[in-house]
């Protein structure tokens, strides 16, 4: 479900939302991208697919082209829970991912509903520069936290993870931040000439998945490493 067109985050990895958008002429430059407006009508739209839908849906995501909880957007946010508070009264779950802050008013919702945050670094100098209009990572971690205490079910996108080239990290030291979550998801950095200009990438990537699994396994964490992460060398 994506009741927003845009995002403030601004994410220069480049963002694949914004690709897709411009592919297709519904975004005309990056500028515009930077100013994101509300589906005014989400609700009465919901209304209308729901008792449609209702059987077909065994969840729905928030969001995969914008961002439920976009930073310095309240008012996203507020129609956000408005949506996934329609969609849990008709017994549908929701999962959210976002960079922005996770509302503790999420954990009055339903115990069936997933909430993720995008984590791919600590180094605020780095996030700064790649995702400038995002929370910071200290205050996702929070929040997050905040979420898996009250007893709800957190999970962490750790993608697109960048290649040393990129940034010098301690890909555990990510893990042992996070390793108060149910589910980890791991994954490359894709559409990026500095990517993959990284020598040894592939062998990179492989050496990574095999952290984060093996992390995973031994703390009891779900995990899922996407697509082409994994390749031959």
């Amino acid at each position: 479900m994506n009741h927003v067109q845009g995002c403030a985050h601004g994410c220069k990895y480049p963002c694949y939302a914004f690709l897709l958008k411009k592919r297709f002429g519904q975004i005309k430059d990056y500028d515009s991208w930077l100013e994101p407006y509300l589906v005014s009508n989400t609700l009465e739209l919901l209304d209308k697919e729901i008792p449609r839908l209702r059987d077909k849906i065994q969840s729905v995501q928030l969001c995969f082209t914008t961002d439920p909880f976009m930073q310095g957007y309240p008012e996203i946010s507020a129609m956000s829970i408005a949506a996934m508070r329609k969609l849990n009264e008709a017994g549908i779950k929701c999962t959210t991912l976002t960079k922005g802050l996770l509302p503790i008013e999420l954990a009055q919702l339903s115990p069936e509903n997933e909430y993720g945050i995008t984590l791919i670094s600590l180094d605020e100098t780095y996030r700064e520069k790649m995702e400038p209009g995002a929370a910071s990572y200290t205050e996702r971690l929070a929040a997050l936290r905040a979420l898996h205490d009250a007893g709800c079910r957190t999970w962490v996108s750790i993608e697109p993870y960048p290649t040393p080239n990129m940034i010098e990290q301690d890909l555990n030291k990510i893990l042992e931040a996070v390793a108060f979550t149910d589910r980890i998801i791991f994954g490359r950095t894709n559409y990026s000439k500095m990517a993959n200009a990284y020598r040894r990438h592939k062998h990179f990537y492989n050496v990574c998945a095999t952290e984060v699994i093996t992390f995973c396994q031994e703390h009891g964490i779900d995990y899922h490493i996407k697509e082409k992460t994994i390749t031959e060398e």
